[in-house]
């Protein structure tokens, strides 16, 4: 199973986060499947691509933690695709949802860690 992770501090509304990181996901072509206070978990469209390959993300937000505006977002991407390429799918994937996080003009990127 191909997973990838990554740790980010952003500079937003704490009440503006989600309805942005929905937004961010669909923007990278990610259907939203699941939603809570704190998470979000999201896949690509079926039919687009073998089952195997279907990339799915989950987005656990910790408002625990928030100060300033100041929240932490953790990010999984992950398929059932054996990571046996270095430019697999998933990590294609992660990547763009990775950029397209860094791009948004809707929140400051203080820190990013990936793992």
């Amino acid at each position: 199973m191909a997973r990838y992770t990554c740790s980010y501090r952003v500079k937003v509304d704490l009440e503006k986060l989600q309805p942005l990181m929905i937004e961010t996901l669909q923007a990278c072509h990610f259907e939203v499947i699941y939603q809570a206070v704190d998470y979000i978990m999201a896949r690509e469209f079926l039919g687009q691509i073998g089952f195997s390959k279907l990339v799915t993300v989950e987005v656990l937000i910790d408002s625990t933690t928030a100060i300033n505006d100041e929240v932490q977002v953790n990010l999984v991407v992950k398929n059932d695709e054996l990571p046996l390429q270095l430019n697999n799918r998933c990590r294609q994937q992660f990547a763009l949802i990775q950029q397209a996080i860094a791009e948004n003009p809707q929140w400051k990127l203080i820190e990013n860690v990936t793992s």
